[in-house]
């Protein structure tokens, strides 16, 4: 079990990452459409969470897997795929200098204005998004704020997973012919 979630959560936040790349360098926007190419890249990375328990549910199992295993084996996978999410966002902000925040809240704050929005109310918005970026700036928090960012599409996936490969009837392993 131990290799399937290292192999398969390897794959899969290599895929992240790529995706990461891919987003970072290609969608410049830090509000609504890098959100969602980012957490594409990240759900097209999990992908590899449901090949993994079925590879184990096949190979290791005999075809057979209960709900609580193929969870467990799901959650490692995503696990692994996470750590290397917030690993290389790691190393970007000390690429960048951890310049992210204010990019970001420059970009945010941009927005606001060029929707009408009223200056009190972007100037709150700059004071909570101050303070947050002051906890930013710790590693401890920032990591496990990452976290939270791609461990929620690793919960979906692997329930998904779990719920549909715990039926022997479904995607059954291929039997060699001869």
């Amino acid at each position: 079990m131990g290799r399937i979630i290292a192999v398969y959560g390897a794959i899969a936040g290599v895929i992240v990452i790529i995706g990461m790349f891919i987003s970072i360098t290609f969608v410049a926007d830090h509000g609504a459409l890098g959100m969602v190419a980012g957490y594409l890249s990240m759900l097209a990375a999990m992908i590899f969470v449901f090949v993994g328990v079925k590879r184990y549910r096949d190979v290791n199992l005999g075809g057979v897997i209960g709900f609580g295993k193929a969870f467990g084996v799901g959650l490692g996978i995503a696990g692994v795929a996470s750590l290397f999410y917030v690993l290389s966002w790691e190393v970007y902000m000390w690429q960048t200098g951890g310049t992210f925040m204010a990019e970001y809240m420059a970009s945010m704050v941009e927005d606001m204005r060029a929707a009408g929005k009223p200056a009190a109310e972007i100037a709150k918005f700059s004071a909570e998004m101050n303070a947050m970026a002051e906890q930013y700036k710790n590693p401890l928090f920032r990591m496990a704020l990452t976290f939270t960012e791609i461990l929620p599409v690793g919960l979906l996936v692997s329930l998904i997973a779990a719920a549909l490969l715990r039926k022997s009837s479904f995607m059954p392993a291929v039997q060699p012919r001869g």
